[in-house]
């Protein structure tokens, strides 16, 4: 099964991410499906941010999970403290050649290695709003029916339950 579709029309994959990057949230999204989490990738928050994997946890709590593919790409990037405002956990996923004492402690981290992930760091919580879990709440609902729509009007197969 190839990590990116050959399928243009293939609405779960945007193309922006480089071959590195897929094979960590795939990684990472196999640990958040044992987990019994549910996770969207590249999703714009209210702020314009877009979170790299936004997951609903069983629980109702909101991770975001920011996949860093290289030393280089953490570097570059001074937005990830606002992330914290639309979760309870912020977390950081990489893949083994990227050094993880590099990484912020005040974030948790996740390693990936594309057939799985494991947590390596906890993230501190930091409780949402009440009114702003709700804003949230709808805004997955909504992006992932859509995304769902999409996927089956570009004849792409997704396997449903009822017990989900």
């Amino acid at each position: 099964m190839p990590i990116i579709s050959p399928l243009a029309a293939n609405p779960l994959v945007d193309g922006r991410q480089s071959e590195r990057a897929m094979l960590v949230r795939r990684g990472v999204q196999r640990l958040l499906a044992n987990l019994q989490a549910a996770c969207l990738p590249e999703v714009t928050l209210a702020t314009g941010r877009r979170a790299d994997l936004l997951v609903l946890t069983g629980k109702g709590d909101f991770w975001i999970v920011e996949i860093k593919s290289s030393v280089e790409d953490l570097r570059a990037d001074f937005k990830w403290p606002d992330y914290r405002d639309w979760c309870d956990r912020l977390f950081f996923a990489t893949h083994p050649d990227v050094p993880q004492e590099i990484f912020p402690q005040e974030a948790g981290f996740l390693l990936s290695d594309g057939y799985g992930a494991e947590i390596l760091r906890e993230a501190p919580e930091h409780r949402l709003a009440p009114a702003r879990r709700k804003a949230l709440m709808t805004r997955f609902a909504r992006i992932g029916a859509q995304r769902l729509l999409r996927a089956e009007l570009a004849g792409i197969a997704i396997e449903t339950t009822d017990d989900e």
